[in-house]
């Protein structure tokens, strides 16, 4: 899109103190995520990254993903004083600017790349967002974050068509559902499986207009780094490259590394700086920048430095490594009859 050649090298990272104020207790999804994350960047002098304050989502936003009657239900919620959504998921009064300036914080760092300021834009805030369905809150999310940015990007003409990747172990239901039905939004994620939410099954591939536009790419307890490198090489990649995205949006969950509590995949820091690389390649091929937005991870010393090793890859110029097409990755034969460029692998 319009501004790509003029873009400078430094990455723009969006964040506001209202992400440390949705205070929920004991909750694995809590302020100091968030902590641990500054605190590893400010140690690496932010790696060279710009800092903006994150403003809130307006409601003509939101609504391009929620419902009215959801947005509404969580303002009166939060402004109620908050409590337990369903039983994972909480919100206290200032959770409300919280998820608000989440959402507002990924709209403009796509705003951003888009007309050419960065090449990439990081969105550290939370509460995350992608299980937060179009009328419905779950999950840790009260809104969908990512789903808000890539239909903001697209309603203002500056995308036409945008590429989510989820890597988080979790499968991102409530992105697949805002999406389902759409063709400008080509939604692919790799999690584990079985595993909370129970969706994300390689037949779940959109409907209507969307069919398609959907890719499932489980993976079993135990994955590991090279299982998910190859998956966004061989799949994800190809695809993309059929597709044509104007943006490449991340739903940079790192639950999935090795230490994390909340599942039992295996990846090191090191693979999500060489997963983060492989996408900032393939926005370079493509023409389409990098906006990466914070899902989960839960060990806080691993989502610190897996954080730190996804911004400094996301800015090194340096070629990732090449992943040998992996056994398991022939879940793309799955998808061959829906996209040409994996039939001629």
């Amino acid at each position: 899109m319009a501004g790509y050649g003029t873009r400078t090298d430094v990455g723009l990272y969006f964040r506001h103190p209202s992400s440390l104020l949705h205070e929920t207790g004991s909750h694995p999804e809590c302020p100091d995520r968030i902590r641990a994350i500054e605190r590893a960047l400010d140690d690496a002098g932010w790696a060279g990254l710009e800092l903006r304050e994150a403003q809130p989502a307006d409601r003509a936003q939101l609504e391009l993903v929620h419902t009215a009657a959801h947005i509404e239900r969580i303002e009166a919620f939060c402004r109620s004083g908050g409590g337990m959504l369903d039983m994972d998921t909480i919100a206290v009064e200032a959770s409300w600017d919280a998820a608000l300036r989440a959402a507002g914080g990924a709209s403009q760092g796509a705003a951003a790349v888009l007309g050419g300021e960065a090449p990439f834009a990081v969105s550290g805030m939370r509460p995350p967002g992608h299980h937060a369905e179009s009328d419905r809150a779950m999950g840790f999310c009260l809104f969908n974050s990512v789903a808000v940015a890539a239909a903001s990007a697209i309603d203002s003409g500056a995308a036409r068509r945008v590429l989510i990747l989820d890597w988080d172990v979790h499968h991102g239901n409530g992105t697949a559902q805002i999406f389902a039905a759409r063709d400008d939004v080509l939604y692919i994620s790799i999690h584990q499986s079985p595993l909370y939410p129970g969706t994300g099954h390689p037949r779940e591939i959109g409907t209507g207009a969307g069919e398609g536009y959907t890719v499932n790419l489980p993976v079993p307890a135990g994955a590991d780094g090279p299982l998910f490198l190859s998956l966004v090489q061989h799949v994800v990649a190809p695809i993309a490259r059929e597709f044509s995205p104007d943006l490449l949006a991340i739903s940079a969950g790192f639950d999935a590394h090795a230490d994390d509590p909340l599942a039992d995949c295996e990846l090191l820091d090191s693979d999500y700086a060489q997963m983060t690389a492989s996408m900032r390649a393939l926005g370079t091929e493509l023409g389409a920048p990098l906006l990466i937005c914070l899902e989960g991870g839960y060990e806080l010393d691993a989502l610190g430095r897996s954080m730190l090793a996804t911004v400094r890859a996301a800015g090194d110029s340096l070629a990732p490594a090449v992943a040998p097409l992996s056994p398991s990755a022939a879940a793309r034969d799955h998808f061959r009859g829906r996209w040409r460029t994996l039939a001629a692998n």
